[in-house]
């Protein structure tokens, strides 16, 4: 190599304009956090970068080195692209993406700890060597996240609406076609029908308006639910069990399963502590959803809930374990 030093430096600054990529994407994900938890993880995780990108700067400068001045515009565009393609993608694609980064990251590290050890910079092996360690614990955190979208949550990272409305065409992709067009069907009538009343009382107060809106919310549900049941028997009788299973598996995940299809009994009567303490002792990743599901969609108990989300997230850490 003619150049060692020279070489040294330029891969350094290559990492350090992913780096400040790797910082810029953390501080987007944190709008997207979905609790407390991961948002002050996510917070932390972009520090972490901003501290990389200072050590990469100082290995830099201590090699003779000029760092990348544009490197923050650059991880900042980068971000900022990103996050557009994004938008006709699955949370688990974006995640994937972030995914793909790290392992970028990680890789280079090692790529350049290799030259640094060819080329006798001690200090520069042991500057990669943390990044190794940071890079290493940052793919195993998005990989527990990946296993979490996988098992169907608690998501550590909420989807946008464009997300959500993607991730939901691929779902109804393998409804049964004929029922859930009945049903949208129904569902569209109901949202005209919903308009024109409340077009009609524009002059009204307040608190009509508010009534209308909760009895549209109404409406919709118990239409929703009563079709997505009916669905759910049309499909296994014509399409067989995995339709069924597929279709029950959406009334799940909208907390549209009846409380005797719970997998706690006589829930509705438990209060807050006792059907947070039940929901800790399940074991099945769907169990746990279903009643997490019901629980929002119907008293939305803040305990018990979260109790649900810790439940789930130890299973799923669990299986990304395993």
């Amino acid at each position: 190599m003619a150049n060692p030093t020279g070489e040294l430096v330029a891969e350094l600054n290559t990492l350090l304009r992913l780096t400040q990529t790797e910082a810029a994407i953390a501080r987007t994900r944190v709008a997207q956090a979905t609790t407390d938890r991961i948002r002050r993880e996510l917070e932390e995780n972009a520090e972490k970068c901003d501290e990389r990108a200072r050590l990469l700067t100082e290995t830099i400068g201590n090699l003779g080195g000029v760092p990348d001045v544009v490197g923050r515009a650059f991880g900042l565009m980068s971000a900022n692209a990103k996050a557009v393609t994004e938008q006709v993608a699955t949370p688990a694609e974006a995640l994937l993406g972030d995914l793909a980064l790290e392992h970028q990251l990680f890789d280079r590290t090692r790529y350049v700890k290799t030259l640094a050890k060819a080329s006798n910079h001690s200090q520069v092996v042991r500057a990669m060597e943390r990044l190794e360690k940071a890079h290493q614990a940052a793919i195993e955190w998005i990989e527990t996240r990946i296993a979490e979208v996988a098992a169907g949550g608690p998501s550590a990272i909420a989807p946008s609406p464009t997300q959500t409305a993607a991730a939901f065409v691929q779902r109804v992709a393998f409804y049964p076609a004929r029922q859930y067009v009945d049903f949208l069907n129904r569902g569209v009538a109901t949202v005209q029908a919903i308009r024109t009343e409340a077009t009609d009382a524009v002059g009204s107060s307040t608190d009509k308006l508010r009534q209308i809106a909760n009895a549209a919310t109404r409406v919709w549900v118990t239409g929703r639910d009563a079709a997505l049941e009916q669905t759910e028997v049309e499909a296994g009788r014509v399409s067989g069990s995995r339709a069924a299973s597929t279709v029950h598996s959406a009334r799940r995940d909208l907390g549209a399963l009846n409380e005797d299809e719970l997998p706690i009994r006589n829930y509705d009567r438990q209060s807050a502590a006792q059907a947070a303490a039940a929901v800790r002792k399940l074991d099945d990743a769907d169990d746990v959803r279903a009643v997490m599901a019901y629980e929002a969609a119907n008293r939305n108990r803040s305990s018990v809930v979260g109790a649900a989300q810790e439940r789930l997230e130890d299973i799923v850490n669990e299986m990304a374990r395993s």
